[in-house]
């Protein structure tokens, strides 16, 4: 009965958390237009389980079953929850047994027709069947798989099943789970292209194109499933403008086993594909028999030539240039893994907006919509097969299935995406254990084959952390290195990718995975530090955006930014990553921090400092962007480290007018002749380096050391701060930050005015919480509740990485200021409308119109807002130093536990360890037991690292600010014991500021073990 009654409630999960109990579906009827039908609607779901415990389909009367569209993430519309079945790996959110169902007929025209079924993916252990039969199992979730359906065509009724089941953890990393890629169905005559059947190059193009002029190979591969058949293959190409500009035909014996053939198309004057003209060619490839087209088959290409040099780095058509890479993990934000196009574009407009010229696709084969979307933005693939070989990385991975899929799972990752021209690298694999012990080499050298089996115009590497040293010859990473092309490297310092390439001249080399500095949007810390501690204060678990916060394994962006940019031959870097990604909280593992820190932006698409950072490195558009983006909180007088990210020689900042000063980099060449800008100091970043003018600091191979940012100390005042950046004393970009008031009312933006009146496009609106003058407020956390009119949310996130709110709830929190929701367009033309709400505050409204649909009525959906429960009144703090000397600890009345500000940054391979106390801190407590507060006793520690505190300030919260209490008197005759008394007051919480003796030090810090508030 239990079991029953969560997979009813689990399985009615929607946006608005309404529960409607379904009959089976009605048969939808099929009626091919074309060789591929959209079956991606009238499907139902039921949810059985949050497990992955096996169990039957339910039946079909089950109140269980709802109405879904495809594709389809039910794990996104889960609450996340601590749990045995969810880890801080996956975001805290369930996985579990899924099933679909969906109920079609074929028309009697069909009869005769090869019918089959294509997944683009299903995550995970899938099992098809077909009117109660099983058609087959596909256990991995990234790649897609195809089945023949020898479904009825004389009217009745055909049932397609589907089981899906998602183990947690599956994956390190927030998989999603269901059938979250596109299904259709595919529907040809007995003669026809197999399934990737056409294959297009454009062989010795290098040389070719010097003669104005590109040969392009068309194979094709097909069968006769009705006997020996003679056919003519044609394939018609056509340039960028739909022209025709070529046509081939070969001749074919066509019989069941599959045969290929082969045509030279001779393309004149042809646009190359390139990351700024991403021009895409056609090819329409018919097969005719007896004069007849029996089955045409069109396939996008592009015409471009590339090369990795091991001495001069990567090159594009001749010209060369640096990889400016991210990586990716596939979900989609509060979309979870549901692919959709719209967002997937706007991922890549956002990261084009940064520089990034490429992408690896971490750590799996990427949707066929990925793929697309970048052939036509000018985005660089390295495509990646798998995060594990045999030996798995978590309990239920795809370790269980590699020995027995991997091979025909690595094959189709290739020819899914072989005529891409974004493609440029397949990976067979990411920091494989394997790949270190015997067993490695030989299962490296079977990827190796599958991938050359089906493609041999692209080089093969993997991303590996084990080549941090120069390999022993004859090691499992020597014999390795060997068989590949290039290595992707995962975290290397400087002199170690120098030893790898001087050990392996004929290898290129490049940063699979780069930097990994952590931080959280608009949060910031001890800016003079290069490696700074965790806040784990609950609540406040956030990560500075100085690009000072790192891991053992990592290092800062500015580090890997010129590490990549003074070698010629390393053909650049993959960020890690581009987008924060549900799941790997790192460095966090408690509930309910659920997302990366990694990001450069959040997951709700918020660009964060760090974003700017490679903007000013990668981007030629003028721009300068000051940090911090809050000039809100602070105290006046405060000095506030103020930084500026810029790709001008010279930053002038001005305060309410005031010039501030100006500061310039230096113009530097590297020792390959390329120009950069930089200040001239010590850094500090790299203690592996011990001779030259800059021991201590990474330092160029042309003998220079500096910064990527300028540097200003500010006395804190409110006003507007500016930034003003010029190139030979002509302004050419300009920032600006403002002291923001109270908040006032909601601000919307959409982030296109125009959508798609079919049901799945979506429209990105940006909620901002701003002052009377329109001042986004820097710490506005209000609840926002949202209502639409002509379509639907689809999903709302505000970039906090610490949150249990629910991705596809009516309502969602600001972060610092903003918010934003996913809205999905009807299917009626119409004018969609979204309202924002939130008490206290002015409501906005905003509208996008949706073309393209049938008319009708427009649709009108609201939810009611989600309540944010009210924490219950404890201690807090504004820094905890460890996860087990939170503020909750002064007031357990255990001895043996304690609150501290006390950190230790453990060294990392560039970096020694740190621990400097802050000069100041906080801490409050709950007025609950009394109803007047006239005294707190609090109970220091007084230890190696801990002293007491130079001074105390004391106030209290009377509803809408800190107020300093009266008539304050420090009774420390209890030793470390101090017992404040003051005026009594009314309020719910005592503060108390907290000055440490000893700051910058490792003995001033603080720390609390017991404190209470009395009369």
């Amino acid at each position: 009965m239990w079991t029953k009654f969560w997979a009813l409630v689990l399985g009615c999960a929607t946006a608005a958390g309404v529960c409607a109990v379904q009959a089976p579906a009605r048969a939808a009827h099929v009626q091919p237009v074309g060789r591929t039908v959209d079956f991606t609607g009238a499907w139902q779901f039921a949810l059985v389980n949050t497990t992955g415990d096996d169990a039957p389909q339910p039946g079909g009367h089950d109140p269980s079953w709802r109405d879904t569209r495809l594709p389809h993430d039910w794990s996104i519309e889960l609450d996340p929850v601590q749990g045995p079945h969810t880890t801080a790996g996956t975001g805290f959110l369930p996985g579990g047994l899924g099933w679909y169902r969906k109920s079609f007929t074929l028309p009697s025209s069909m009869s005769g027709k090869k019918v089959s079924i294509e997944f683009d993916g299903v995550y995970m252990d899938s099992e098809v069947y077909l009117n109660g039969n099983l058609l087959g199992r596909h256990p991995y979730g990234y790649t897609g798989f195809a089945y023949d359906l020898d479904a009825r065509t004389d009217g009745t009724p055909n049932v397609l099943a589907v089981k899906v089941r998602n183990q947690v953890p599956s994956s390190r990393w927030y998989s999603g789970s269901g059938i979250y890629r596109d299904v259709r169905l595919v529907v040809t005559e007995p003669v026809h292209v197999t399934r990737h059947g056409v294959k297009v190059t454009t062989p010795d193009l290098a040389a070719t194109i010097r003669s104005g002029h590109a040969v392009m190979r068309v194979e094709t591969t097909a069968v006769s499933e009705s006997g020996d058949t003679g056919a003519e293959i044609v394939s018609t190409v056509r340039d960028p403008r739909g022209r025709i500009v070529g046509r081939g035909r070969a001749r074919a014996a066509l019989t069941a086993e599959p045969s290929t053939a082969t045509a030279d198309i001779r393309i004149g004057n042809p646009d190359l594909w390139s990351v700024d003209r991403p021009d895409l060619y056609t090819v329409d490839t018919e097969i005719r028999v007896r004069g007849r087209a029996v089955d045409t088959v069109s396939t996008r290409t592009g015409i471009r030539y590339f090369a990795f040099d091991a001495d001069n780095g990567f090159s594009l058509n001749g010209v060369e240039m640096k990889l400016k890479g991210v990586n990716l993990h596939h979900d989609l934000g509060a979309l979870g893994s549901a692919v959709s196009s719209d967002a997937i574009v706007r991922q890549l407009r956002i990261m084009k907006s940064m520089g990034v010229n490429a992408v690896r696709t971490s750590h799996n084969p990427p949707s066929p919509e990925f793929v697309r979307a970048c052939e036509e933005m000018g985005v660089l693939l390295q495509v990646e097969a798998f995060d594990t070989w045999r030996t798995p990385k978590t309990k239920f991975d795809y370790g269980r299935f590699f020995d027995d899929h991997s091979s025909a799972d690595l094959r189709e990752m290739v020819h899914a995406a072989k005529n891409s021209p974004s493609v440029v690298m397949w990976s067979i694999g990411n920091e494989i254990p394997d790949s270190s012990a015997a067993a490695g080499p030989p299962i490296a050298r079977r990827l190796i084959d599958d991938v050359r089996a089906v493609d041999t115009t692209r080089p093969i590497v993997m991303g590996s952390d084990r080549y941090r040293r120069v390999p022993a010859i004859g090691s499992p990473q020597d014999q390795i290195l060997q068989m590949l092309d290039g290595l992707g490297l995962n975290y290397n310092d400087a002199s170690s990718i120098d030893s790898l390439h001087a050990r392996y001249p004929t290898k290129f080399f490049f940063e699979a995975e780069s930097s990994s500095s952590t931080s959280t949007r608009g949060r910031y810390q001890d800016a003079d530090q290069l490696n700074t501690g965790e806040n784990h204060t609950p609540g406040r678990r956030n990560l500075s955006s100085y690009d000072n916060n790192l891991e053992t394994w990592t290092y800062s962006g500015e580090y890997g930014l010129k590490k990549d940019r003074d070698r010629k031959w390393f053909a650049g870097q993959f960020l890690w990553t581009g987008f924060d990604y549900i799941g790997e909280p790192t460095p966090y593992d408690v509930y309910p921090v659920k997302s990366s820190f990694f990001g450069a932006v959040d997951t709700a698409g918020f660009s964060k400092d760090f974003y700017h950072l490679f903007r000013s490195q990668w981007s030629g558009e003028p721009m300068v962007h000051l940090l911090p983006m809050d000039w809100t909180g602070h105290k006046a007088g405060e000095p506030v480290s103020v930084w500026a990210y810029s790709n001008a020689d010279t930053v002038e900042l001005y305060l309410n007018g005031k010039s501030l000063g100006e500061r310039r980099f230096d113009t530097k060449t590297t020792v390959h002749g390329s120009r950069y800008l930089e200040t001239t100091e010590a850094t500090g970043d790299d203690k592996t380096v011990t001779t030259g003018p800059y021991p201590g600091s990474y330092t160029s191979p042309n003998g220079s050391a500096g910064k990527l940012h300028l540097t200003w100390s500010v006395p804190f005042q409110p006003g507007r701060l500016v930034a003003v950046a010029r190139r030979g004393g002509v302004e050419v970009a300009r920032d600006e930050v403002r002291t923001a008031g109270e908040p006032h009312a909601i601000r919307l933006t959409p982030d296109r005015r125009m959508t798609r009146a079919d049901g799945k496009g979506l429209t990105f609106v940006t909620a901002e919480v701003v002052d009377r003058a329109g001042v986004v407020v820097p710490d506005a956390h209000d609840l926002i509740s949202y209502q639409v009119r002509g379509g639907s949310l689809a999903g709302l996130d505000n970039g906090r990485q610490e949150s249990a709110e629910n991705y596809q709830a009516g309502s969602r929190t600001a972060f610092n200021g903003k918010a934003l929701a996913v809205v999905r367009s009807g299917r009626s033309t119409s004018v969609i409308t979204v309202t924002a709400r939130a008490p206290g505050l002015r409501t906005a409204s905003t509208s996008v119109a949706a073309v393209g649909g049938r008319s009708g009525a427009a649709r009108h959906t609201t939810a009611d807002a989600a309540p944010v429960p009210s924490p219950a009144l404890g201690a807090d703090a504004s820094y905890s130093g460890a996860r087990d000397t939170i503020p909750a600890a002064m007031l357990d009345g255990s001895g043996s536990t304690h609150w501290s500000n006390y950190y230790l940054k453990r060294a990392t391979a560039l970096l020694p360890a740190v621990s400097r106390a802050h000069a100041t801190d906080w801490v409050s407590l709950p007025v609950s037991e009394v109803e007047q507060a006239g005294s707190v006793r609090a109970s220091f520690l007084s230890d190696a690292s801990h002293a007491l505190p130079a001074s105390i300030a004391v106030s209290y919260w009377n509803g809408r600010a800190h107020v300093p209490v009266r008539d304050v008197k420090l009774d420390w005759s209890g030793g470390t014991t101090v017992t404040i008394t003051f005026t009594a007051v009314r309020g719910d919480r005592i503060r108390l500021d907290l000055t440490s003796s000893a700051p910058g030090t490792a003995h001033g810090f603080l720390g609390i073990s017991h404190a209470s508030v009395g009369r």
